[in-house]
């Protein structure tokens, strides 16, 4: 039964279902709530590396992640750097998913995970602005407001913790790569998940 739920959550972006965004384009704008009730823009970190982070703690895939510290533990690294890390929600409020921001700040905290900021985006505009599909789907925007990143969080998708160890993490290489001032030598990988949970179309 797991693995058949596993099955139907698991998503594979393709290319053509990928790209509102474009990475070498500029990052779209987006002015979301945090979990606290304060706007949130991403220009507001314009002059910093951002890290954007779409995400449902409903998805056995983020749960492998975040109950493994593994990603807490990548927020950690690039936070200590002086990345910004936004985590966005899209899940609509009609989702058996969804939480109210209470109980997602309190889940998050759980599990010392350390964003920047934890953001809400139930109507679902930024999400589709970047064409953001699974959850986790990650993004990284340099100083200039360049898009230069995205996909998946690593190489391996499966929602096994076993496999972290053995995944390169290419949110972590993207990151070494662009503080160095490099290129990000994987700039756009395969994003892999459960299929984000976007209000339905009036």
């Amino acid at each position: 039964m797991l693995r058949r739920t596993l099955f139907a959550c698991l998503f594979l972006a393709t290319g053509a279902a990928q790209a509102a965004a474009t990475v070498g384009q500029p990052a779209p704008d987006f002015a979301l709530k945090d979990a606290t009730g304060k706007t949130v823009r991403l220009s507001d970190f314009k002059g910093k590396h951002v890290v954007l982070e779409w995400t449902n703690p409903g998805c056995p895939f983020v749960r492998k992640h975040y109950d493994s510290g593994n990603l807490p533990a990548t927020q950690k690294g690039a936070v200590d750097q002086g990345v910004v890390w936004l985590s966005v929600n899209s899940t609509e409020k009609a989702s058996s998913d969804y939480l109210a921001p209470a109980q997602l700040a309190a889940w998050f905290t759980e599990r010392k995970a350390v964003p920047t900021a934890l953001l809400l985006d139930e109507e679902g505009t930024a999400g589709h602005a970047y064409g953001a599909r699974t959850t986790p789907h990650l993004y990284i925007v340099d100083p200039k407001g360049t898009l230069v990143y995205a996909g998946g969080i690593d190489s391996i998708p499966s929602a096994r913790p076993a496999d972290i160890p053995k995944a390169t993490n290419y949110v972590k290489a993207g990151l070494a790569d662009a503080l160095a001032g490099k290129p990000i030598a994987v700039p756009t990988t395969q994003p892999y998940g459960c299929s984000i949970k976007y209000k339905s179309p009036a």
